[in-house]
């Protein structure tokens, strides 16, 4: 899933976050509902300590996809897994496949 970072500032410069999340359902497509459905609701407005307005919004819902071993312990229907922030979207929209609709054979 990828969020992205706004501000009323006029020189903000936005903040991307990526984030790895696993998903119950019984097919891909009620996993995308769920994802779709989960990055809307992260959606987030703060005052930050510069009195600037931040909001995280989802840009996309990136991949889903099946996991090996589908025996996970969780009471949660969706765990997050890993999240990186950076600043650069160009430069990961060149290397994740995805966003350009490729796909892996």
């Amino acid at each position: 899933m990828l969020y992205k970072s706004s501000s009323d500032k006029h020189d903000y410069q936005p903040l991307y976050q990526e984030s790895f999340v696993l998903i119950k359902a019984t097919s891909l497509e009620k996993a995308k509902a769920k994802a779709l459905n989960h990055g809307k609701n992260e959606s987030v407005s703060y005052t930050n300590e510069n009195e600037e307005t931040i909001t995280w919004s989802l840009q996309q819902v990136v991949d889903v996809n099946s996991v090996l071993d589908d025996d996970f312990d969780s009471s949660e229907d969706v765990v997050d897994l890993y999240t990186r922030h950076f600043r650069n979207y160009e430069a990961y929209q060149s290397f994740e496949p995805l966003l350009s609709k490729e796909q892996f054979e």
